[in-house]
């Protein structure tokens, strides 16, 4: 697609929905949230998620799988603030499974994953977050530390930093080979559910005309964390550098639950101008992390939201299931 900016994505959006107007033959429409995987897509409801991949025969394997949050559970873990805690290491443990399960039918092969290593997996991923965009710029902050003598000042300048790392990580992996397809999935991912909002028939024809750009993304997210983390941090003064790396660490989960609400807040006021002004940054750095599909990645991608949706139209089957179907949806972060 050609670029998008501010006023013509919704438009773009409109116009493709004015070519494809059949209405989408579900019973009610739901906040859908998803994933890029290798050669797929995770497709996530309030209660279930559902997998679609192209395997080596070019047959597509779809599968699906009942998940409450825990947040549907525990009302306490449900909490402004406290549920984007909940989330993060909800989607980091889902991510991982469907990575997995995209693995083993992507190649062919059956790669078992335990309990054990998959804690080990993502112990290893939030130590590379965390070390990589909240304690590395710390330390390098600290040898321009004695020329800034504004706290203030000083700490954006370390923000900035951090923001620098994170957008030139993403332009580094987008250029591997294996990234670059992802990438496309991810595309085939927001388009499809672009389309399933604006309540169109989903077929790879109708679906291609939408925009790969999603103000709810992962992205976007990851991109609202460093800007609340520069924020923050930046009120913190300049303690010792310890402390400093001590305060960037504790202070991680209260910079998610606050980019979490932001996240959500932007997801549910989308439609007006102003909230796609505030969160264009990350529509930008999407730009990066998504490509344009093909039709047979489309495909997958549909498969795996129709079968979600065919999921979540099932009765309640338990006390948890009636809760949530009786109250009003939430919105998914991971668009």
């Amino acid at each position: 697609m050609p670029d998008e900016n501010i006023e013509n994505i919704n438009k773009a959006n409109t116009k493709a929905n004015t070519k494809a107007n059949a209405e989408i033959p579900f019973a009610k429409k739901y906040n859908i949230g998803g994933q890029a995987v290798i050669e797929g897509v995770m497709m996530r409801s309030r209660r279930f998620w559902a997998i679609a991949v192209r395997k080596p025969d070019q047959t597509i394997a779809i599968n699906v799988f009942k998940q409450i949050s825990l947040m549907n559970k525990n009302k306490i873990l449900g909490f402004p603030f406290i549920r984007g805690i909940t989330a993060l290491v909800e989607n980091l443990s889902l991510g991982f499974r469907a990575l997995s399960y995209s693995v083993n039918e992507a190649t062919g092969e059956e790669v078992k994953i335990s309990n054990k290593q998959m804690g080990i997996s993502v112990a290893i991923a939030i130590v590379f977050v965390v070390g990589v965009f909240f304690v590395l710029p710390t330390v390098i902050g600290r040898s321009f530390s004695n020329l800034i003598p504004n706290s203030i000042v000083y700490n954006l300048l370390e923000g900035l930093i951090r923001i620098v790392f994170l957008i030139g990580y993403i332009a580094l992996v987008s250029f591997l080979k294996d990234i670059k397809r992802l990438f496309q999935y991810h595309g085939a991912e927001h388009k499809t559910i672009q389309a399933y909002e604006y309540g169109i028939e989903l077929t790879p024809d109708n679906v291609k005309n939408y925009s790969r750009l999603h103000v709810r993304c992962g992205t976007s997210f990851l991109l609202i964390v460093m800007i609340v983390a520069l924020i923050v941090f930046a009120l913190l003064g300049r303690p010792p550098l310890y402390l400093r790396i001590i305060s960037r660490i504790l202070l991680i989960p209260v910079i998610a639950g606050i980019s979490y609400e932001l996240i959500k807040l932007a997801g549910k006021f989308s439609k007006y101008k102003i909230i796609n002004v505030l969160f264009y940054p990350g529509l930008l750095l999407q730009k990066i992390t998504t490509r344009e599909p093909d039709a047979q990645q489309i495909e997958v991608a549909i498969n795996s939201l129709k079968k979600v949706i065919e999921a979540e139209e099932a009765k309640a089957e338990d006390d948890i299931d009636k809760r949530i179907l009786e109250k009003e949806e939430d919105i998914s972060i991971n668009a």
